[in-house]
């Protein structure tokens, strides 16, 4: 078997057919052809059915797809690896997070890594809760994940860890103004209309568990695209609610932002796989661990959820086991 042919395999699943992946691989598509039959034949199944002009990928092949990902990342980070022993740290790190944690940590990151590892490139992939970001990390679409969740996310084989906790706040148009004190309590938020994102993502879970809570929360538009709600707000089509990620930005758009009392709060997680990093996604952990312990604030723990071990916050950070990034 040869790293060829996974590639090959992996890019007709994710470009839908032979003959897009060959044009993605500017290869021949006949060369790409006989290197599948290759591949079936080694590893003694079939790994897609042709059903006239079409490739539909077989049960093997489901079951194969995401290893071969995996495969192809342990791949890279060996490569990776090598290079950077005498070039100092670089190559591509792919980041999955949803859209309040690329605001913050990951725009951080991001900029502090320009200055120290300038040869390391972020891609950074959205996601819409933490189990989509739980899943494009297990899959090996993406190295890194940063997420809101109420608790550590948990699969076998991934590691968590705690960040920050990020606080939930009101966002409201600059015209309409709060009596807040120290923060608005919840039932402030009675009679008013809101604009929501949809299931699954936190600060809906948020807004429902409010919303039964209080009572009287009328949803004026539900939106599959984040990005639109403080618009939407500001507009004056209802209220928000956001994590302070996004607390620069609305104020620079002109919106008043007002914290609860008690807070209203999430806790923010970086995962990624247990095993082989390459050198660019262990740089930039190692920055976020470090924008966590300054920029957020210190005494986090780590939550390691392919086991039954957890450390909560102020705890001492373990050492990592054998095989892991830090």
């Amino acid at each position: 078997m040869e790293r060829h042919q996974i590639e090959y395999f992996v890019a007709i699943v994710e470009h839908g057919g032979f003959g897009r992946a060959a044009r993605a691989l500017c290869t021949a598509q006949p060369s790409l052809s006989r290197a599948i039959q290759r591949l079936e034949r080694e590893l003694g199944v079939t790994l897609f059915h042709r059903v006239g002009r079409n490739a539909v990928l077989s049960s093997a092949g489901e079951a194969l797809v995401e290893k071969a990902r995996l495969v192809l990342r342990d791949l890279d980070a060996l490569h990776a690896a090598a290079r950077s022993i005498g070039d100092g740290v670089a190559g591509r790190v792919d980041v999955a997070a949803t859209s309040s944690s690329a605001l913050e940590p990951v725009t951080s990151v991001v900029a502090d890594l320009r200055e120290r590892h300038p040869g390391v490139t972020v891609s950074v992939t959205p996601a819409l809760s933490a189990s989509e970001v739980v899943a494009m990390v297990l899959r090996g679409h993406c190295e890194v994940g940063v997420c809101g969740n109420s608790g550590p996310p948990a699969a076998q084989g991934l590691q968590a860890r705690h960040l920050r906790d990020e606080e939930i706040l009101l966002v409201l148009p600059s015209d309409e103004v709060v009596e807040a004190g120290g923060g608005v309590t919840p039932e402030v938020l009675r009679g008013r209309r809101f604009v929501v994102p949809q299931p699954p993502t936190a600060v809906r879970a948020v807004f429902d568990r409010l919303a039964a809570t209080v009572g009287d929360m009328t949803i004026a538009a539900e939106v599959g695209d984040r990005s639109v709600i403080l618009p939407m707000v500001l507009r004056g089509i209802g209220a928000g609610l956001v994590p302070d990620g996004w607390s620069d930005l609305a104020r620079r758009a002109g919106a008043r932002l007002y914290p609860f009392t008690p807070p209203e709060r999430l806790p923010q997680w970086l995962v990624h796989r247990r095993g082989p990093l390459t050198p660019a996604a262990r740089a930039f952990i190692d920055a976020t661990m470090q924008w966590a312990l300054t920029d957020a604030g210190s005494g986090r723990g780590v939550a390691d959820t392919g086991s039954e071990t957890s450390w909560g916050t102020g705890s001492r950070l373990p050492e990592a086991p054998p095989g892991d990034s830090d």
